[in-house]
């Protein structure tokens, strides 16, 4: 791991009115910014009439994960619009992993071991074609809705307006970019060591990654910290017999009484872990049980009568760190074999999101953007409680780059439902912010 140092080159300080040239959000805030800030922030504003129009477009391209051929149409457009400016583009197949496939733009610095930031999109949307919802629509001067318009196409959009901004105030000539727009982040592509090698590549060579995500919706605050999701599904076999003879020693007490042991074990003995949760969500018992992965749905044959023979439980984990995701694991395999009589129990783990570990690094880099948008003129920016922060691609970056920071993108509500509204005046924000964060990791 590099050290982080905390203090920026210095910057002049300049008491300055601007007018974020949005008519949706316009007002005046003093700012304390260098004169390359001020042009880089002069750049987005001249520019985000032009990128209300990208979000629009791409909105309007239906972008589904299993829609594999509007996924790579959001791509080829955010891709020609990388190549106008001088990146190095690549569109990487997904067939091997059953998805579209990712998109990849490099820029090089010409200074000698500048800084390398990973800038994280993704172009997959949970809204399928047949889905009513499926226009960008206006619903006053500082909101519109869509599918998609803040997860995470307004993301994208951000990513495209400070690379723009950041190129031609002559920035990258100090910091090397690479962004990587995944097309199966709401549903991922498995195995995962196929589908989320550009992403762990571009940890790899990265000193920073930052999430373009919109996090809690809250423009005031950033991700620092994600709990990982892996799924377990927990099998129980025992004897079977006529009811009146349940807890017989030569009998036992059955699968479902197994099953109910084994769940309240890693309530009691895990319940009180922070920032853990493991949730049973589906579970069938009786004589006979079914269970279809593809369609998370189950059967069962059993009677009042009848001790049951068979159990499944389907849950998930999300853990704040691999040691505390490890731990766990322990826990519930030892719980699990430890069984009641005459019953037989066994709990496989699935692959799944890792956690965001929350590291000083990541601290650190929070501090960094929190002064950005202090002197601004838009406040101080908070750490998201890892606990409503979901899985995100950013998380295959954790224990690769010295720090992360997720979170940076268009804000608003209803994310995943037909009421995906986006605030716009939060565009303007978090382009600025993001752009100067960069600018200001650049001058380190």
């Amino acid at each position: 791991m590099k050290p982080f140092k905390n203090h920026l080159s210095s910057v002049a300080a300049v008491l300055v009115s601007l007018s974020v040239a949005f008519p949706l959000s316009a007002k005046s805030v003093d700012t304390q910014l260098s004169a390359k800030e001020q042009a880089i922030v002069a750049q987005l504003e001249q520019s985000l009439p032009r990128d209300l129009k990208h979000l629009e477009h791409i909105v309007n391209i239906n972008s589904g994960t299993m829609n594999f051929a509007g996924v790579k149409d959001v791509g080829m457009y955010l891709k020609s619009e990388f190549d106008a400016i001088g990146f190095e583009t690549k569109w990487l197949d997904g067939k091997s992993f059953n998805r579209a496939g990712h998109l990849v733009a490099t820029y090089h610095a010409n200074k000698a071991n500048a800084k390398k930031v990973l800038l994280i999109g993704h172009l997959d949307t949970v809204f399928a074609p047949e889905d009513d919802f499926q226009r960008y629509r206006k619903i006053n001067e500082t909101q519109v809705a869509g599918p998609g318009v803040t997860d995470m196409k307004g993301g994208n959009i951000i990513i495209l307006a400070l690379a723009k901004a950041l190129k031609a105030e002559g920035v990258l000539d100090n910091i090397s970019l690479q962004v990587v727009m995944t097309g199966d982040e709401e549903k991922s592509g498995r195995p995962l060591s196929a589908s989320k090698k550009a992403l762990i590549d571009g940890a790899k060579w990265a000193d920073v990654a930052l999430g373009f995500e919109d996090g809690d919706g809250n423009v005031t605050t950033a991700v620092t910290a994600r709990r990982g999701s892996i799924g377990w599904t927990l099998e129980v076999t025992a004897k079977s017999a006529h009811s009146s003879q349940i807890f017989r020693e030569d009998i036992g007490a059955g699968a479902i009484y197994e099953s109910a042991r084994i769940l309240n074990s890693f309530r009691e003995q895990l319940g009180e872990e922070p920032n853990l949760t493991f949730n049973p969500g589906a579970i069938v018992a009786g004589t006979r049980t079914s269970f279809d992965n593809k369609a998370s749905t189950g059967s069962a044959f059993g009677k009042s009568n009848v001790i049951a023979k068979t159990a499944l439980v389907k849950g998930d984990i999300r853990a704040i760190s691999a040691e505390q995701l490890a731990k766990t694991k322990q826990v519930m395999t030892a719980i699990v074999t430890d069984n009641l009589p005459h019953t037989q129990a066994t709990i496989h783990f699935a692959d799944g999101y890792p956690p965001l570990t929350p590291t000083q690094g990541n601290a650190d880099l929070l501090e960094v953007y929190s002064k950005v948008s202090q002197d601004l003129g838009y406040g101080k920016v908070t750490a998201v409680d890892p606990r409503k922060a979901g899985a995100a691609d950013i998380s295959f970056t954790s224990g690769y780059v010295d720090m992360a920071l997720d979170g940076l993108g268009l804000m608003g509500r209803g994310g995943h439902t037909k009421g995906e509204v986006a605030e716009l005046d939060t565009f303007a924000q978090n382009s600025q912010k993001a752009a100067l964060l960069i600018y200001r990791l650049s001058q380190q």
